[in-house]
């Protein structure tokens, strides 16, 4: 009797995607299964809980492709991937543009702009630094991400994603989205409490 029960249970775990155990719900269009392997731990190391996205994202993996997405759909090149935690921080910042396009309204972006210090929210490629759309991604990855391998740490105030500080930025989130976006209470991967003198 038990193992009419346990075996569909082992089973069910077993043919689980990886995918859609902790951050977020998506399927992968191609890549090698360490490029998938890839986005998977850029996921897991952020304390975003990208499970607050709704619906399933498809994540597109190839060769020579200009990381970028729209909504429910994100393009990520398998060279970059192949480097490792340096693709850490693109890949969160690329599903954060799922966050954007499938958890703030225009009165959310309308109270983000002036706090990311954004002429516009929307625009062409070649305004890329000044889109808050672009601020907000690099923002959300670099704030629940802080860690030295993170490519989204802004070198400065006035870099893209600087504008705000990390505590800041999590904390209006939080407040927007009537949640906390935080998946893990322990503290954010990698950082360190400040050295004294």
């Amino acid at each position: 009797m038990v193992k009419r029960f346990v075996l569909p249970l082992v089973l069910a775990f077993a043919l689980a995607p990886a995918a859609q155990a902790a951050g977020g719900r998506y399927v992968f269009d191609g890549g090698t299964r360490a490029q998938q392997g890839q986005v998977t731990s850029a996921l897991n190391a952020s304390s975003f809980d990208w499970s607050l996205v709704p619906g399933q994202i498809v994540i597109h993996i190839g060769k020579g492709i200009s990381p970028h997405a729209v909504a429910g759909q994100i393009w990520l090149d398998g060279g970059l991937l192949n480097t490792g935690r340096f693709s850490w921080g693109v890949v969160q910042h690329e599903y954060a543009h799922q966050v954007d396009f499938g958890l703030l309204t225009d009165p959310m972006r309308a109270q983000l702009q002036p706090l990311l210090q954004a002429p516009t929210w929307w625009g062409s490629i070649d305004q890329h630094a000044e889109l808050g759309c672009e601020r907000f991604a690099d923002e959300l990855a670099w704030a629940y991400w802080q860690s030295p391998d993170n490519v989204m740490k802004p070198a400065s105030a006035t870099d893209e994603g600087g504008q705000m500080a990390p505590i800041a930025f999590r904390a209006a989130l939080a407040s927007m989205l009537g949640v906390e976006p935080v998946r893990r209470i322990a503290s954010i991967q990698g950082m360190r409490p400040p050295q004294k003198g």
